[in-house]
Protein backbone atom coordinates (compact mmCIF):
# COMPACT_ATOMS: atom_id res chain seq x y z
CA UNK A 1 0.00 0.00 0.00
CA UNK A 2 1.33 3.68 -0.81
CA UNK A 3 1.08 6.56 1.51
CA UNK A 4 1.89 9.66 0.12
CA UNK A 5 4.06 11.12 3.36
CA UNK A 6 3.83 13.21 5.48
CA UNK A 7 0.56 12.27 6.61
CA UNK A 8 -0.69 15.11 8.43
CA UNK A 9 -3.87 15.64 11.21
CA UNK A 10 -6.95 15.37 8.33
CA UNK A 11 -5.20 12.18 6.87
CA UNK A 12 -4.96 10.78 10.45
CA UNK A 13 -8.06 11.17 11.31
CA UNK A 14 -9.60 9.01 8.41
CA UNK A 15 -7.32 6.13 9.46
CA UNK A 16 -8.02 6.42 13.37
CA UNK A 17 -11.28 7.02 15.03
CA UNK A 18 -9.77 9.76 17.70
CA UNK A 19 -11.09 13.11 17.64
CA UNK A 20 -9.82 16.31 19.60
CA UNK A 21 -8.55 16.11 22.69
CA UNK A 22 -7.88 12.75 22.14
CA UNK A 23 -6.42 12.69 19.01
CA UNK A 24 -2.81 13.04 20.14
CA UNK A 25 -0.78 12.64 16.73
CA UNK A 26 -0.18 15.42 14.40
CA UNK A 27 1.88 14.09 11.47
CA UNK A 28 3.40 10.38 10.21
CA UNK A 29 6.46 11.23 8.39
CA UNK A 30 8.20 7.94 7.72
CA UNK A 31 6.42 4.75 7.12
CA UNK A 32 7.33 0.95 6.29
CA UNK A 33 4.06 -1.30 5.60
CA UNK A 34 4.18 -3.61 8.49
CA UNK A 35 7.79 -2.91 10.05
CA UNK A 36 8.16 0.63 11.20
CA UNK A 37 6.43 4.23 11.54
CA UNK A 38 7.30 7.61 13.00
CA UNK A 39 5.16 10.28 14.01
CA UNK A 40 5.43 13.44 15.61
CA UNK A 41 3.61 15.25 18.34
CA UNK A 42 4.18 18.87 19.34
CA UNK A 43 3.14 19.91 23.01
CA UNK A 44 1.87 22.95 23.14
CA UNK A 45 0.43 25.09 26.06
CA UNK A 46 -2.92 24.61 25.08
CA UNK A 47 -3.39 21.08 25.95
CA UNK A 48 -6.15 20.12 27.83
CA UNK A 49 -4.53 17.31 30.20
CA UNK A 50 -1.13 18.70 30.78
CA UNK A 51 -0.18 18.76 34.99
CA UNK A 52 1.52 21.20 37.03
CA UNK A 53 2.51 21.09 40.20
CA UNK A 54 3.58 23.41 42.34
CA UNK A 55 6.22 26.21 41.36
CA UNK A 56 7.00 23.25 38.46
CA UNK A 57 6.82 23.66 34.70
CA UNK A 58 3.49 22.12 32.77
CA UNK A 59 4.23 18.28 31.76
CA UNK A 60 2.44 16.28 29.68
CA UNK A 61 1.17 13.02 31.95
CA UNK A 62 3.21 9.84 31.23
CA UNK A 63 -0.23 8.32 30.25
CA UNK A 64 -0.78 10.24 27.35
CA UNK A 65 2.58 10.31 25.88
CA UNK A 66 2.20 6.16 26.25
CA UNK A 67 -1.26 6.72 24.34
CA UNK A 68 0.68 8.74 21.73
CA UNK A 69 2.73 5.97 21.06
CA UNK A 70 0.05 3.49 21.11
CA UNK A 71 -1.13 5.83 18.35
CA UNK A 72 1.04 5.61 16.20
CA UNK A 73 1.59 2.26 16.02
CA UNK A 74 -2.35 1.92 15.52
CA UNK A 75 -1.64 4.04 12.42
CA UNK A 76 0.40 2.10 11.07
CA UNK A 77 -1.93 -1.14 11.87
CA UNK A 78 -5.09 0.66 10.27
CA UNK A 79 -3.45 1.87 7.10
CA UNK A 80 -3.73 -1.27 5.60
CA UNK A 81 -6.04 -1.74 3.42
CA UNK A 82 -7.31 -4.69 5.20
CA UNK A 83 -7.65 -3.45 8.46
CA UNK A 84 -9.68 -0.22 7.38
CA UNK A 85 -12.74 -1.47 8.81
CA UNK A 86 -11.13 -2.54 11.74
CA UNK A 87 -10.34 -1.25 15.12
CA UNK A 88 -7.06 -1.35 17.72
CA UNK A 89 -7.57 -2.54 21.01
CA UNK A 90 -4.52 -2.46 23.44
CA UNK A 91 -4.46 -5.12 25.63
CA UNK A 92 -1.29 -4.34 27.33
CA UNK A 93 2.35 -2.44 28.19
CA UNK A 94 5.20 -4.05 29.00
CA UNK A 95 8.16 -2.79 30.20
CA UNK A 96 7.38 1.04 30.32
CA UNK A 97 10.05 3.57 31.30
CA UNK A 98 9.17 6.95 31.62
CA UNK A 99 13.03 8.78 31.11
CA UNK A 100 12.49 12.21 31.22
CA UNK A 101 9.25 14.62 31.07
CA UNK A 102 7.27 16.11 27.54
CA UNK A 103 6.58 20.32 28.22
CA UNK A 104 5.44 22.59 25.91
CA UNK A 105 7.54 23.63 23.08
CA UNK A 106 8.70 20.02 22.90
CA UNK A 107 8.21 18.22 19.67
CA UNK A 108 7.98 14.50 20.36
CA UNK A 109 9.24 12.20 17.86
CA UNK A 110 7.53 8.86 18.40
CA UNK A 111 8.74 5.68 16.29
CA UNK A 112 6.56 2.35 16.18
CA UNK A 113 8.04 -1.08 15.49
CA UNK A 114 6.45 -4.23 14.78
CA UNK A 115 7.75 -7.16 16.54
CA UNK A 116 5.10 -9.94 16.05
CA UNK A 117 2.09 -9.31 13.61
CA UNK A 118 -0.88 -11.65 13.28
CA UNK A 119 -4.16 -11.62 11.22
CA UNK A 120 -6.07 -10.49 14.81
CA UNK A 121 -2.86 -9.74 17.27
CA UNK A 122 0.26 -8.14 17.55
CA UNK A 123 3.07 -6.97 19.19
CA UNK A 124 4.44 -3.39 18.94
CA UNK A 125 7.57 -1.48 20.02
CA UNK A 126 7.37 2.32 21.05
CA UNK A 127 9.82 5.10 21.54
CA UNK A 128 9.44 8.30 21.93
CA UNK A 129 11.85 11.05 21.70
CA UNK A 130 12.62 14.63 22.80
CA UNK A 131 16.03 15.90 20.70
CA UNK A 132 17.19 12.79 20.35
CA UNK A 133 16.80 11.58 24.08
CA UNK A 134 14.04 8.54 25.24
CA UNK A 135 11.51 9.88 26.59
CA UNK A 136 9.18 7.37 27.14
CA UNK A 137 9.46 3.32 25.33
CA UNK A 138 7.82 0.42 26.07
CA UNK A 139 5.81 -2.73 24.50
CA UNK A 140 2.43 -2.90 23.34
CA UNK A 141 0.07 -6.14 22.31
CA UNK A 142 -2.79 -5.20 20.41
CA UNK A 143 -5.77 -7.13 19.19
CA UNK A 144 -7.75 -6.10 15.79
CA UNK A 145 -11.59 -6.76 15.72
CA UNK A 146 -14.33 -5.24 13.91
CA UNK A 147 -15.43 -1.87 13.93
CA UNK A 148 -19.31 -2.74 14.50
CA UNK A 149 -18.03 -5.43 17.09
CA UNK A 150 -20.96 -4.95 19.91
CA UNK A 151 -18.92 -4.52 23.62
CA UNK A 152 -18.34 -7.25 25.47
CA UNK A 153 -19.98 -5.11 28.77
Amino acid sequence: MDIALPLDYSAISRILPHRYPFLLVDRIIEFEPDKRIVGIKAVTLNEPYLTQGMGERPALPPTILTEAVAQVGAIMILAKAENREKLIYFMGIERVRYRRPVHPGDVVVIEALVRRLRSRMGLLRGIARVDGKVVVEGTMTFALGPRNEKPLV
